[in-house]
Parts: C-alpha cells; sequence; structure tokens
C-alpha cells in the first residue's frame, strides 16, 4: 500500500472526555505531523478536523453532536476540500452508523485503530478529489493489539506527559460503557513503560501521569498479579520530579500501592479515588464491588500511611432507583471522608449497559436537588480543604499565563490545586513555563489559591 499522500494538510484537533483521549490526541498529532501535515488553531484554518470522542455521558454526545454538524457550515479552507475525522469512544461505539447524528463526518476511527487514521484522510481527499462527497470510510476492527504508545507522539506541553501503562477495563461497572468501547484489560511491560518514562526525562519531562481505567490492576494479565507498587518505585528511579496517577478503583487498591506511594518522593500527596455513591445498596447496583465501610476504611488507611494525602472523587446522583435514604448516605460518607475536590454527575443512561435496564420514575426535579445538595457541600468541603495553606509557601510546576489575565500565572501544587501567582515584574511568561517556582499563599479560596512568587524559579 503507498505511502499516505498528506504533505501540507493543515489540521486541528477537537479532544472530548477523558485523559486517555488527552494522550491519544496528542498521538494523533504526531501521526499527521510524521505525515507533514501542520497543526493550525481554528477549525476554519483546517483541511483535516479530527474529533476525539467520549461517550460516557449523554452531554458530551450532545455537544459533538453539535460541533461536528457546524462544520457543514464552515467555509471551506484555502486548500478548498475539509475532512471531517471521528475517534474515540462514540468512533469505536458508532461505528458506520456515525453520520446519522454527524452526517458532515468523513472518516471514522476507533479506540484501536489511531495508527489507521493517516491512510483512512489520504482515501477521503483522493475520493473527494472530484469535489463531491463520497462514503464514510470506518476502521473499528479490534484486531490490533499493539498500543499507541507505539506511535509518534506531538506533546501538548513539553514539561508534563501522559504514560498509558494499560488500556481497557474488566470491572463493568453496571452503569458504564467503557469495557465495550476499550476493550479487557491489556497491560504493557513494565520495561515497555520504564523505557518511555526514562525517554520523557531525558527530553525535560517534570511530571508524568500514568494512565489507566483501573491502574490498580496493571500487569495482571500479564505478571498473574498487579504489579502497581512495583510499577510506582520503578518510575520514581527515572529521575522523574512529580508522579501521578488514574484512574484508581477502591476494591483494588492495596496496602503495597500506599507503601510505595509514601517511600517514593516523586508520588504527588494527591489521590484520585472513585466513590460514586455512598449507598451500599447502590453501590452493589453499580457493581462496584465494595461497600461504603470498605471504602471508608481505606481512606483510613492512605491517611494514616500518606502524610497530607488531599482525596478527589468521582460522584453520580440519579442512579435507577436512588432513594433519599441512598443519597443521604451519599453526603454522610461525603462529609466523613472531607474530599478536597469532586467530580459530580446526574447518571447519563447508556444504552448498552445493565443499567439502562433499570426502570427509574424519579422526578427530574428530585434528581436536580439532590445534584444541587451536593455541589454545595463539595464546594464548602473544597473550600475547607484549602484553608490551612494560607500563609504556606507551595511548590508549583508553572503552566503558563492565566487565559483571562496574561499578568497571572497558572500552575498546580503537589496536591493538585490550582495555584495563581503574580508575573513577577521583569520576567516574561516563557521564562516560567515548566519551571518549579514556591509561591507564599495569601489567599485560599474554594477552587484555587493565590499567592506571590519567591525566589528564582528552577
Amino acid at each position: 500500500m503507498p505511502e499516505p499522500s498528506l504533505e501540507g494538510k493543515t489540521y486541528d484537533i477537537k479532544t472530548f472526555g477523558c485523559q486517555m483521549n488527552l494522550h491519544e490526541s496528542e498521538r494523533v498529532a504526531g501521526l499527521l505531523d510524521s505525515c507533514g501535515c501542520v497543526a493550525v488553531g481554528t477549525p476554519e484554518e483546517a483541511d483535516i478536523v479530527v474529533f476525539m470522542t467520549c461517550c460516557v455521558r449523554e452531554k458530551a454526545d450532545e455537544r459533538l453532536y453539535g460541533q461536528v454538524s457546524a462544520m457543514k457550515s464552515l467555509p471551506a479552507p484555502p486548500s478548498g476540500r475539509r475532512v471531517v475525522a471521528v475517534g474515540g469512544c462514540i468512533a469505536q461505539r458508532d461505528g458506520g452508523s456515525v453520520r446519522e447524528h454527524m452526517p458532515a463526518a468523513d472518516v471514522v476511527f476507533g479506540t484501536q485503530a489511531l495508527g489507521s487514521l493517516p491512510t483512512l484522510l489520504s482515501e477521503a481527499f483522493d475520493e473527494g478529489a472530484d469535489g463531491r462527497r463520497h462514503g464514510l470510510l470506518v476502521d473499528v476492527e479490534e484486531t490490533y493489539q499493539g498500543f499507541s504508545t507505539d506511535l509518534p507522539s506531538h506533546r501538548a506541553e513539553s514539561y508534563h506527559a501522559w504514560v498509558p501503562i494499560m488500556y481497557g477495563c474488566d470491572n463493568f461497572c453496571s452503569y458504564c460503557i467503557v469495557p465495550y468501547v476499550r476493550g479487557r484489560e491489556r497491560s504493557r511491560t513494565m520495561e515497555d513503560v520504564l523505557a518511555e518514562c526514562g525517554r520523557l526525562v531525558d527530553d525535560g519531562v517534570r511530571e508524568i501521569c500514568l494512565l489507566g481505567q483501573n491502574v490498580n490492576s496493571y500487569g495482571r494479565n500479564i505478571y498473574g498479579e498487579p504489579r502497581f507498587a512495583e510499577l510506582l518505585r520503578e518510575v520514581g528511579k527515572t529521575g522523574v520530579e512529580r508522579i501521578r496517577f488514574t484512574s484508581s478503583n477502591p476494591k483494588d487498591l492495596s496496602d503495597d500501592v500506599i507503601r510505595a506511594m509514601a517511600e517514593v518522593p516523586a508520588v504527588m500527596p494527591h489521590l484520585h479515588l472513585a466513590v460514586q455513591s455512598g449507598s451500599d445498596r447502590i453501590l452493589a447496583a453499580m457493581n462496584r464491588k465494595y461497600t461504603s465501610r470498605d471504602y471508608l476504611d481505606l481512606v483510613g488507611r492512605l491517611r494514616d500511611g500518606v502524610d497530607g494525602l488531599a482525596l478527589s472523587t468521582d460522584l453520580i446522583v440519579g442512579f435507577p432507583g436512588e432513594t433519599e435514604e441512598d443519597f443521604q448516605d451519599t453526603l454522610s460518607l461525603v462529609r466523613e471522608v472531607g474530599f478536597s475536590s469532586a467530580y459530580t454527575f446526574i447518571y447519563s443512561r447508556r444504552d448498552g449497559t445493565p443499567a439502562a435496564r433499570i426502570p427509574d420514575d424519579t422526578p427530574h426535579e428530585v434528581i436536580q436537588r439532590r445534584f444541587d445538595e451536593l455541589a454545595e457541600l463539595v464546594a464548602s468541603l473544597a473550600h475547607e480543604a484549602n484553608q490551612p495553606f494560607l500563609g504556606r509557601r507551595v511548590e508549583v510546576l508553572c503552566e503558563g499565563a492565566s487565559k483571562r489575565d496574561c499578568s497571572v500565572m497558572v500552575g498546580h501544587s503537589p496536591w493538585n490545586q490550582t495555584v495563581h501567582f503574580a508575573l513577577p515584574e521583569g520576567r516574561d511568561v516563557a521564562s516560567l513555563v515548566g519551571k518549579m517556582v514556591d509561591v507564599d499563599v495569601a489567599e485560599a479560596r474554594t477552587w484555587y489559591l493565590r499567592g506571590d512568587m519567591v525566589g528564582e524559579p528552577r
């Protein structure tokens, strides 16, 4: 097969959903760069517009449909021809039926078909050479068993990198579509992960985030047992300054992982540990395989084992059949844990999941009232969690200027707090991006800290 002919084409990528999609968008950008394409800032300028999609929640579907539909009303790019490609989880789920909701789509590529994108794009441009749209080009085959890490990458930031350690999920939570569109768990070898981390450190990366649908079961399918604790220790030896990881399922987080978190200085004192509900009845219906007491016991071991640990979580309101008592159990657990932050969601029905078959007649206004009450509690706890940092000095990895005010710099603390600080007089933004700086905290707000930079960046 001849090499795809895309030399000189311009492209723009729109990403929806999780960190894995962000990583895969970087791989798509790397692939297109390697074919001679050039990134541009807007879809109006682009010959190729790629949508990396998420199908976890209905609102993501609706936003995507609207943005893809808008492609039809855009004027043609300077080259005269635009190809719209849809990738990610919606592409894997819907395949050739994508055009039912997204008639502007020309190419569909699934979660295990990133490598086929250049060929599909080249074929689409060839088919459209006569000025007419032709058939939808689709590749959602699940025969490819390699990893997207085999592909080139164009990282969004020089100082930060996503490193997938595994793909897929074996948990089959009753509300979740992910195992059906991402497949079963497949881990990369430890040697492969460590080699990539080493290359990234040599390239100047200061923070690595290890990715998987359930990192705590890393290695089970190739080593016979989870080896995530060992992986954390080994990644810590690469010299990287900050290690984060996501996602963690509470049922698989072992005491050895807790010990590794405490032992490895580079592992940041923040953990995102999704609980979803505080009701044992709802947790069972969700197929989460732990109880509220199991979760609270785990939180106790984490806080005993990791000094100053900040905990964030995911919470679902309105799961089918949720009663007021179930909801009050969730509020009780949230208060007891005292999360530093939480992502709160109203349950989104996903066809093909077991939960979609559970009848529910709870009025929407009841679910909305519960959601609002939970969100208010989460905000109050987040504000409370930030107060001890008032007057403290925190180390911040600087990420750039605020989008609202170019005189304000933004970064994150080890506890994953957003930190704002004034651009020091005489310095420019570029001189601080990717640097570690010390910030004396003068304000502790609900969702961020604010202060002043002290000393020199490093």
